[in-house]
């Protein structure tokens, strides 16, 4: 257990018998009334921000959690297997438990969470860059830098990237795997 002022970006808390971790925090000490905790929670199954506040004192029930390193090993139909960098065992992940399982390839090193009470697993994240090549996409034509036109580009996992007009094939880019965007060229 613990108070309600102790809650930091990252804690981790069960919550209505759902998994929260805090993305956002801030202590507000009111002219009047009592001093509260104003927090954004999001969920770890689903996604979703709840927005809370918790009187100071207030008790709240928090989870341990562990992160681990885990390489991608292959698809599996809907499940990733992964391998424990630590210890060489393999496990099966779910497809919707990874975020940017569609710029994931062969070799990736990925941060798995792990609530460490029960061992079972919260969910898994890709690197928030990645550099990728692309395996098909319109040529580029001279000249074409000057307006800031993107095109669609399939990169070497299968994704589908908005590139400027002057990436051709072959090249490797950097994609953020989060929103999947452009972020720019390796050279």
């Amino acid at each position: 257990m613990i108070n309600a002022q102790d809650i930091k970006n990252g804690t981790c808390i069960r919550l209505d018998n759902q998994l929260y971790f805090c993305i956002e925090f801030l202590h507000v000490k009111p002219g009047k009334g009592n001093t509260f905790m104003r927090t954004k929670l999001k969920n770890v199954v689903d996604g979703r921000v709840l927005d809370r506040r918790f009187n100071i004192g207030e008790k709240l029930e928090d989870v341990r959690v562990e992160r681990r390193p885990f390489q991608f090993l292959y698809m599996d139909g809907s499940e990733a297997i992964f391998m424990n960098q630590e210890t060489f065992d393999q496990i099966p992940l779910s497809k919707d438990l990874i975020s940017g399982v569609d710029f994931m390839k062969e070799g990736d090193i990925v941060e798995v969470v792990t609530d460490a009470s029960t061992e079972s697993v919260l969910y898994a994240e890709m690197p928030i860059k990645t550099v990728l090549e692309i395996t098909y996409t319109e040529p580029g034509v001279k000249g074409d830098t000057a307006t800031n036109s993107l095109k669609p580009a399939t990169v070497e996992t299968g994704a589908t990237v908005r590139v400027p007009l002057f990436i051709n094939v072959g090249e490797k880019i950097e994609v953020d795997t989060r929103d999947g965007s452009y972020v720019g060229r390796v050279r």
